[in-house]
């Protein structure tokens, strides 16, 4: 047997599980237009070994950096068992990357390899002509793309039809090695690449079973880019790890994620707060509580509609906190204050503190920090070590959160670390605007931001609410200032609106204000301001 090798080691593991359950069907790809991909776990080890084979060819093992640019398919799976088997590393890049920030990513990481989809050719082909020593391992070709097969690089599909291989021979057993490096999303700048070792994969299963507790009976779903730390630690991980069959979109869909769920009987999903928005303000059907789901793993739940989602679609919220760096809360369904993203697991520590590391009072805000007990608080940031230092100075995590904890020390999450919105006077709080925006017919996706006040005030804002209309629709832009007008206190009414084609995303589904906010102007066709609304049908609509 492979498995007691190395116990928890993400290659043993899966070759483990192909001896003793070769044909149990473990993950599908579903796709909305063809045929479902579906993996066995011979199926994975057979496509991992072919990846590690080829990679060895073109000289990439241990150490090494290896890109991967597509949307969530089966090869991800492979390039992952190949990584752990060699002890190289595999760099999972969001597909939407490109021009000077794929470039730069890759050139950061030093990646020696990339994997890519066709669909994507044009954002890597951008950057390979900067990049010669950048090896193309493969590219998968699927009649879903829509494409030719591409003649210029070699392909995955004839990789993986290949005869199969043995298993890498010696395999990689250290655990302590880097597996992979994720990227931040870079939100307010150049992204910091997180190095995760093989150790942590090990702590997701039990999070999975002792905190979630997912059993035998149940079927995950994701959505989420499994570039991102969360498809991994809740949904693709537990599932591979633990045998529990999982569903997974090639991408997030907020329109077809009840239908999904009942077509293959899912029963527990995660979303993202901005993702959860995006669902809720989906037209409402009187099927929506009729769906197999028990339960929702939410990171940021929007407290105004947290106990509207669970009531419509009859599911409980697991409501839980975390990030890629390290550090974990949370709050069990039906215990604990709604809008409260829960406390820690036993044997971790967690502060607020001010500026001087002194504690908050409770309600009082400042940064959430943490650590677990016993041990050294560590976070590698690729080739920042100042960086690196300055996330864990005093041997606390620092997450650039800014939260509150109520006298019981429950937990509340405030704002980002410099990135909160005051107007007035008065603390606005996105969500809230969001929610009330949220119920207008015509909006299918929201995101509030802040630009500098016109006053001028110091640390003011002015409001921005970025409208994506409903499939590309006309927005009736006055009749969305006269709901906030009637449901909003007047400092919380924005000042502007700017309808756009759609919102930007993060891989974790978080919208990029930044982008948002780099588009705005106070003149653009697409931006209406309060004090003109009364004027909106002279000017057109959008």
């Amino acid at each position: 047997m492979t498995a007691s090798k190395v116990p928890g080691h993400f290659a043993f593991e899966l070759e483990s599980k192909a001896e003793a359950m070769p044909d149990f069907e473990i993950v599908t790809f579903e796709h909305p237009a063809h045929t479902d991909e579906v993996l066995t776990y011979r199926d994975i080890v057979m496509g991992g070994r072919k990846v590690a084979a080829e990679l060895l060819r073109r000289d990439i093992g241990k150490g090494d950096v290896f890109a991967l640019v597509m949307r969530n398919q089966p090869e991800f799976i492979y390039a992952m068992y190949a990584a752990s088997a060699l002890g190289a590393v595999l760099l999972p890049i969001d597909p939407r990357t490109r021009g000077e920030r794929l470039q730069y990513v890759l050139t950061d990481a030093k990646a020696a390899g990339i994997i890519f989809s066709a669909e994507f050719v044009d954002n890597v082909a951008e950057v390979l002509s900067q990049l010669p020593d950048l090896k193309v391992i493969g590219v998968s070709t699927k009649d879903d793309f829509g494409m030719p097969p591409l003649e210029t690089y070699p392909s995955l599909n004839a990789i993986l039809t290949g005869p199969d291989v043995a298993r890498p021979d010696p395999m990689n057993e250290d655990l302590t090695l880097p597996l992979e490096i994720i990227y931040t999303s870079g939100t307010t700048g150049n992204p910091k690449g997180i190095v995760i070792k093989g150790t942590r994969l090990s702590m997701f299963p039990m999070i999975a079973q002792f905190v979630f507790q997912y059993n035998g009976e149940d079927k995950l779903y994701t959505g989420l880019s499994l570039t991102h730390g969360n498809a991994q630690a809740v949904t693709l991980i537990p599932s591979l790890l633990l045998a529990i069959p999982s569903v997974i979109s090639r991408k997030f869909t907020k329109s077809r994620i009840w239908d999904l769920c009942r077509q293959y009987g899912c029963t527990s999903f995660s979303l993202l707060g901005g993702m959860m928005m995006g669902i809720f303000s989906e037209p409402e059907n009187p099927d929506d509580a009729d769906n197999p789901v028990r339960l929702v793993l939410s990171a940021g739940t929007p407290r105004p509609i947290w106990q509207a989602f669970e009531q419509r679609f009859g599911v409980l919220i697991h409501e839980w906190y975390s990030s890629a760096e390290g550090g974990f809360c949370h709050k069990p369904p039906g215990v604990g204050p709604i809008g409260s993203f829960g406390k820690p697991l036993d044997g971790m520590e967690v502060r607020v503190v001010r500026e001087d590391d002194s504690e908050c009072a409770p309600g009082e805000i400042g940064e959430l920090i943490s650590r677990i007990m016993g041990q050294k608080t560590e976070v590698e940031y690729l080739g920042q070590k100042k960086a690196s230092e300055a996330k864990t100075r005093g041997g606390w995590l620092r997450s650039g959160d800014m939260c509150h904890m109520d006298e019981a020390g429950w937990l509340f999450f405030d704002f980002r670390k410099g990135g909160g919105l005051r107007r007035a006077g008065d603390f606005i709080m996105p969500e809230h605007v969001e929610a009330v925006i949220a119920r207008h017919p015509d909006v299918t996706d929201i995101c509030v931001y802040g630009i500098p006040a016109a006053s001028n005030a110091p640390g003011e804002s002015d409001i921005v609410a970025a409208l994506e209309p409903v499939n590309g629709g006309r927005l009736d832009v006055r009749s969305i200032f006269e709901l906030c007008r009637q449901q909003l206190e007047g400092t919380a009414v924005p000042s502007y609106l700017q309808v756009v084609e759609t919102i930007p995303k993060t891989p974790s589904e978080k919208n990029l204000s930044r982008l948002l906010k780099d588009a705005f102007r106070k003149d653009a066709s697409n931006v209406f301001c309060l004090s003109d609304y009364k004027a909106l049908t002279q000017r057109g609509l959008p």
